[in-house]
């Protein structure tokens, strides 16, 4: 089964937005889909863009092909570069692999701050100099 991500059109007549879905490759355009992952308002301004990149990753892992309009959105929303850093085709600078990261300290072990006087310390001392 050849699945893909594209474009699902929404809305009235001359006022569309769209779903980005994954979907069988030889459904309609409008069909059942498999999974939503995110929408897209051209007509906003600027252009409403809102995917949920958890999903996106995970679809693309799995080998989903994004239509050339799908596959704007996702490299102008950030998706794209996630994806190749996830998948190990892009190698990040100073990243260390999740499995060897430390874990951080707790707060606890931080040295407490020096408390500065509330305001109404501050009037009190104020009131008793005069």
């Amino acid at each position: 089964m050849a699945v893909k991500m594209r474009l699902t059109r929404m809305g009235k007549k001359k006022s569309p937005y769209y779903r980005i879905v994954v979907i069988d490759g030889r459904r309609q355009r409008d069909g059942r889909y498999i999974d939503l992952i995110g929408r897209y308002d051209p007509r906003e301004e600027p252009s409403l863009i809102e995917i949920d990149e958890e999903k996106a990753v995970d679809w693309l892992k799995k080998g989903v092909q994004p239509t050339e309009a799908v596959a704007k959105l996702l490299n102008i929303s950030g998706v794209t570069s996630k994806y190749k850093v996830a998948a190990g085709k892009i190698h990040t600078v100073g990243a260390k692999p999740a499995a060897a990261a430390p874990a951080p300290e707790p707060a606890a072990a931080e040295e407490p701050a020096a408390e500065e006087p509330t305001v109404e310390e501050t009037e009190a001392d104020a009131s008793e100099e005069e």
